[in-house]
């Protein structure tokens, strides 16, 4: 039997595919704007989201949603409007997050704790036909606002007072780019799990700036990266009966490793064609009086 087979791999190839383009496109913007560990501390937020669906009986991926984009817009209003630095309140939002999962996670009611480890680390069975329709609400949602706003957000990002000078409305681009960040968590975590979501958020972004130059560039290579790494890291889990979001992430930093040295030959060679047409004696002999 081929792995199409069967009903749960189709799925949880389709929500690779839709989180290996969806995670990426966030992450280009987040990577640029130095918030790289972002994605990070709205997992742990999502995390309490979980922990509340099971409390409430109420389907964890709605919960974690609404938890996860609430702890999105806290730390960008509380970097923007207080004296805390980004990476101070990112790690008020890693704390608060897992203190709350813990404490949630403890009141309710037991039986738990396997169905918990699929949304830490992912799982190819748990993703079910209504979770699809879920993922793909939301990741159509975040690839539409991102090609929506993709300018203004770049804007922004790159530098927010020339944005600001320029008429953007840079408050609510900040919180619209928080709040699709934490919709790709929510996409991600039956994938990848939420302890390392952040990581398909960064490391094809990463491996992609070895690589190419420009933001549109990196952009697309990062795209492409995320849905290959995604892909493969599910077939990999499939046939080492392991979890998907650990092989998802080891291809992802096994590909930024490739990337790396593939960009220093790059490098090392346009530094060696520059320096021929320096040495080149034609050039030189009009340079000579």
């Amino acid at each position: 039997m081929t792995v199409l087979s069967y009903d749960f791999m189709q799925r949880a190839l389709v929500a690779a595919l839709l989180v290996g383009l969806a995670a990426p496109a966030v992450g280009t913007f987040l990577v640029q704007r130095r918030l790289a560990l972002m994605g990070d501390g709205i997992g742990h937020v999502a995390l309490t989201g979980v922990a509340l669906g099971f409390l409430l009986g109420v389907a964890p991926l709605i919960t974690a949603m609404f938890a996860a984009v609430a702890g999105a817009v806290a730390i960008e209003l509380i970097r923007a409007r207080g004296r805390t630095g980004g990476d101070v309140a990112l790690a008020l939002l890693f704390y608060g997050g897992i203190a709350g999962g813990v404490l949630l996670i403890g009141l309710s009611s037991g039986g738990t704790s396997g169905t918990l480890l699929s949304y830490l680390f992912g799982s190819l069975t748990s993703v079910s036909p209504g979770d699809l329709t879920v993922i793909a609400v939301l990741a159509g949602a975040v690839l539409v606002l991102l090609a929506g706003f993709g300018r203004e957000m770049f804007a922004v990002c790159h530098d927010e007072e020339y944005a600001r000078a320029s008429g953007l409305p840079v408050r609510a681009l900040t919180l619209m780019l928080a709040a699709t960040a934490a919709l790709t968590v929510t996409v991600a975590m039956r994938v990848v799990g939420l302890l390392l979501v952040s990581a398909l958020m960064v490391v094809p972004v990463a491996t992609a700036q070895q690589l190419t130059r420009s933001f549109r560039t990196t952009l697309l290579a990062s795209l492409g990266l995320g849905v290959a790494v995604s892909v493969a890291g599910v077939l990999v889990a499939f046939q080492a009966d392991v979890a998907p979001g650990a092989s998802i992430v080891v291809l992802a930093l096994g590909g930024f490793a490739v990337a790396v040295g593939m960009g220093a030959l790059l490098r090392r060679r346009r530094s060696g064609d520059a320096s021929g047409l320096e040495e080149d004696p034609a050039l030189a002999a009009e340079r000579e009086p």
